[in-house]
């Protein structure tokens, strides 16, 4: 039976670019790339009498999209997504920072 960290590693070299970026799309002449945040992990192991195991996981996010008609080229974010992922992030930085200042003050 094959080592399954080792296959799990195979596995996860072959999912960088292509999980950010979609297919390109040509919708009535306009050309779109849907773009999307995702991150993976994955885990395996075995012990002495042969058991093994191992899983992983992933997400992702879409973001927005390229989108080119003619000769431009933009950008044209997800709101909701972008809220959706911007929203956690405010609120720890504003516990980390207000933590700063108290710290600061004393």
């Amino acid at each position: 039976m094959p080592n399954i960290a080792l296959e799990l590693g195979k596995l996860s070299s072959s999912i960088g670019v292509k999980s950010v970026y979609g297919e390109q799309q040509d919708v009535d002449g306009v050309k779109i790339i849907p773009v999307a945040m995702t991150w993976h992990g994955f885990g395996g192991g075995s012990d002495d009498t042969g058991s093994e195991g191992g899983g992983g996981g992933g997400t992702a996010i879409p973001v927005g999209a390229y989108v080119r008609s003619g000769d431009s080229i933009r950008f044209e974010p997800n709101i909701i997504a972008l809220l959706a992922v911007a929203v956690p992030f405010v609120c720890v930085a504003g516990r980390a920072l207000a933590r700063i200042i108290r710290a600061l003050k004393k």
